[in-house]
């Protein structure tokens, strides 16, 4: 994934939460931490978004488009969320909504 670390603990991604900016898309949510020096990434999908199929669907959704633009990153922590939006949207309305909170974060070197 880029050079990239995953977020495994739960106390890693409610650092992310408290500290990091968010950034709202339609279908995916960004917490982001700079950070020099440390490349970590988390995804979660919540309950509301179904069963285990269908989180780890999304989960897989939302890797394939970090793998996309992981090269083009700064260093930090980035949390990915899904909303229950990111099933009915095709694969171009995932992509401009990722590179929209990406943008709106600052997130490109």
């Amino acid at each position: 994934m880029g050079g990239f670390n995953t977020l495994k603990l739960h106390k890693e991604f409610q650092y992310v939460y408290n500290k990091g900016k968010n950034q709202h898309s339609q279908s995916v949510v960004l917490f982001f931490l700079p950070q020099p020096g440390v490349r970590k990434v988390g995804f979660t999908a919540t309950k509301k978004l179904g069963n285990a199929v269908k989180r780890n669907r999304a989960k897989r959704r939302l890797r394939a488009l970090f793998c996309e633009y992981s090269h083009s990153l700064k260093d930090g922590i980035y949390v990915f969320v899904a909303k229950a939006a990111i099933f009915d949207a095709p694969f171009e309305k995932l992509t401009s909504d990722f590179h929209k909170v990406l943008t709106r974060a600052k997130t490109f070197t």
